[in-house]
């Protein structure tokens, strides 16, 4: 698959549907960092009139998860990749439209080469920012990312 943001949210709308449907869409991407947007909706609120955190993790985990897609895809192995832990913090209300990036995608290459070279499973913690359109943070997410090379 090409990495761009309209195959991204297509692949989305087949295999994550639960974010498809609650607004998460791919803005941008490159070789160190991806951009995710959500809009907070009737759909996709809490009780509280606000974002539900969970909306918020499927945002802030895809920009980790396609920055590592990507740089698996470039490495041309056979890798593994899974989430083994996550942390968050919330800061403000998540309310209008809120943007996550995640601007590691030099430490994502780093940690699968590692992996590829030590032939050993390799984790890394990716953190993601969301932010609201007056520029401030909502939420910050981290995603411990397991990497292993499949034989």
């Amino acid at each position: 698959m090409e990495f761009t943001p309209a195959k991204l949210n297509l692949f989305s709308f087949f295999k994550l549907p639960a974010a498809f449907w609650s607004g998460v869409r791919v803005r941008s991407i490159s070789n160190t960092s991806c951009e995710v947007t959500v809009k907070h909706r009737w759909f996709n609120q809490n009780p509280f009139q606000s974002m539900y955190f969970a909306v918020q993790a499927m945002a802030a985990e895809m920009t980790t998860g396609v920055l590592v897609m990507l740089h698996i895809k470039a490495s041309g192995k056979n890798v593994s990749m899974l989430v083994a832990q996550n942390k968050s913090v919330f800061t403000k209300k998540a309310t209008g439209r809120i943007t996550f990036v995640c601007s590691q995608g030099d430490a994502i290459k780093e940690a699968i080469n590692e992996a590829i070279a030590s032939k050993e499973g390799k984790t890394i913690w990716l953190t993601s920012i969301g932010k609201n359109a007056n520029g401030e943070q909502v939420s910050e997410m981290q995603f411990e990312w397991t990497l292993k090379v499949r034989s």
